[in-house]
């Protein structure tokens, strides 16, 4: 009776032991499956937070809340998109199109679709804090530089204000060019339409292979490839993002002006994107092109 006792609790050990290795290995295998998880979901958040960076444009929802900006969205496919695009395009272009749009905002009419991609234009901006003086690259962004000499020439932009500023994490912009961002306004961090107006057209990318976003660059802001509107971004520090973002301009003068505007802060702080409200509000009081 005695051995046989022993051999049943031997076998009860046995299979205790067996049931403990199972459910080690059970909780081994789950850990892993967390581990990767959270290391996928921190990835995946990080792509949006890049995706959100610039909301703006002809898109504006889905693009500057960039909520330019500088958000600016986009997905590494829509990114790849844009690359081909660009590639695709010979600058100077003889030739533009410009898609209607629905959105707030609009632009008295359609830019021409034939550019003068031979004419060489400068755009100063004349705000309340200075002017901001620009090389606009016509040569490089020839469909993006015609629609900004339309916009400026029938006064879109004036008396708009530039409703974020950035100064930390990497981006360092100030945006403008929103048509419902009026200079009478009191703007507000939490409003749902904030930075969300455009021209009521998009246009394609243009100038995107190898492009870099150093202090001095002009962009456009934009939800994605090819929905660039009137809204776009100027760098007062160099800033690292993916070339999604159609440089069309050189800043010449006014870069100081920028920069004290980021110092001086903002107001509040736009939720999921970054940056907020200039604390010093800047007015765009028009927009003055010449062409040479």
């Amino acid at each position: 009776m005695a051995g046989t006792r022993d051999r049943a609790r031997r076998r009860a050990r046995e299979r205790h032991e067996t049931q403990r290795q199972i459910r080690q290995e059970r909780l081994h295998r789950n850990r892993q499956r967390a581990s990767i998880g959270l290391a996928v979901l921190c990835v995946l958040g990080l792509a949006i937070g890049l995706s959100v960076a610039f909301i703006g444009g002809g898109t504006p929802k889905a693009a500057p809340k960039p909520k330019a900006t500088a958000s600016a969205s986009t997905s590494p496919s829509a990114s790849a998109t844009a690359s081909a695009s660009a590639a695709a395009v010979s600058e100077p272009a003889h030739h533009c199109t410009y898609t209607s749009t629905s959105g707030s905002g609009s632009a008295p009419s359609l830019p021409t679709s034939s550019p003068d991609y031979t004419a060489a234009y400068t755009a100063t901006l004349n705000t309340n804090v200075g002017p901001i003086k620009i090389d606009l690259l016509n040569s490089k962004a020839t469909c993006t530089v015609n629609s900004f000499v339309h916009l400026a020439e029938t006064n879109f932009f004036n008396n708009t204000q530039c409703w974020r500023v950035s100064d930390t994490g990497g981006l360092y912009f100030l945006q403008c060019g929103d048509p419902t961002a009026l200079a009478k306004d009191k703007l507000s961090c939490s409003s749902s339409t904030l930075g969300e107006g455009g021209p009521g057209y998009s246009i394609a990318d243009e100038n995107l292979t190898g492009a870099t976003y150093t202090a001095g660059t002009v962009a456009m802001a934009n939800g994605g490839a090819n929905t660039n509107g009137s809204q776009f971004f100027l760098v007062f520090k160099n800033t690292t993002l993916p070339a999604n973002y159609p440089p069309f301009g050189t800043i010449t003068s006014g870069l100081d002006i920028l920069q004290n505007v980021a110092k001086a802060g903002t107001t509040c702080t736009i939720p999921q994107v970054g940056g907020g409200v200039p604390k010093d509000k800047v007015i765009i009081d028009s927009v003055t092109i010449k062409k040479s």
